[in-house]
């Protein structure tokens, strides 16, 4: 097991939506990435995830050029590493963000009220991309 897998998060993961093309595609690349790739994606992501909440701080609105542009490079993060992530895709997962007790927890943790400035900054990002 690789240090970026949780077997029963994986699991779930495969209940949920092992039979979808993204699924399968992020379960295509994971399987090559060796710890140094896991250590470099969480550092990735977790220098995405203080910036957002740095501007959360400072009051900077979830619509706003520097939270959406945070929103895109976690898109863009999703889409290198793990599977194709259209801005639709990325909404779909900023609802998962807010409903789902975990994901709220991971950010909400981080700073109070995190989930939800992040799900915004996402919706704004898609508001703005091409054919959205």
């Amino acid at each position: 097991m690789k240090a970026g897998q949780d077997p029963a998060l994986q699991a779930e993961a495969q209940a949920r939506w092992g039979d979808t093309e993204a699924f399968k595609e992020s379960t295509r690349r994971a399987k090559s990435y060796s710890d140094a790739d896991w250590a470099k994606i969480k550092g990735e992501i977790e220098s995405i995830e203080v910036a957002f909440a740095e501007a959360l701080d400072e009051g900077e609105p979830a619509d706003g050029t520097r939270a959406v542009e945070l929103a895109e490079q976690a898109r863009m993060h999703i889409d290198r590493w793990f599977y194709p992530c259209a801005p639709s895709m990325h909404v779909a997962l900023a609802e998962m963000y807010t409903t789902d007790v975990r994901f709220r927890a991971h950010y909400d943790d981080r700073r109070a009220g995190l989930a939800d400035f992040v799900a915004a900054a996402i919706k704004a990002n898609a508001a703005t991309s091409p054919g959205a």
